[in-house]
């Protein structure tokens, strides 16, 4: 269980993940050594589990990105969630239900090599069929 002042905390850690020690305890009215406890408290109990870089929206824009639905043997979708988890160009792997088993989020610097990644997920072991949609624009995103 975590307080109004750890939601606080992660809140801005959310906003701004490279804000000093300093500059979280001035926006929160806390001790420097409170924030360094909480946030070690934080990362110990798996509340937080690390810190990532968000792409900016310009560099985003020119990607070309791509849903991949992806029907798989059943036998072998461990080995091929592995396999998918590998290629780095793979942002995102959903498990859902319906005619495929999964759906892969893609993002490539060109259609070029989307063509080349979408045909490294084809030949995968395991994977019977893949159907691609690419995203031609986000109206928006939460």
């Amino acid at each position: 269980m975590i307080s109004k002042e750890d939601e606080k905390l992660l809140a801005v850690l959310k906003h701004n993940a490279r804000a000093s020690i300093s500059d979280l305890a001035r926006m929160l009215d806390l001790s420097r050594s409170t924030v360094q406890t909480r946030i070690a408290r934080l990362e110990q109990s798996g509340v937080i589990k690390g810190y990532s870089v968000d792409y900016g929206e310009d560099y985003l824009a020119s990607l070309v990105s791509a849903h991949v639905s992806i029907k798989v043997r059943q036998k072998l979708t461990a080995k091929t969630n592995i396999e998918l988890k590998q290629i780095a160009q793979v942002s995102a792997l959903y498990a859902i239900s319906g005619e495929y088993d999964l759906i892969a989020i893609v993002q490539a610097q060109s259609t070029e090599q989307l063509s080349h990644i979408l045909d490294d997920i084809g030949n995968l072991d395991g994977v019977e069929r893949t159907n691609s949609s690419v995203i031609l624009e986000t109206k928006f995103k939460r």
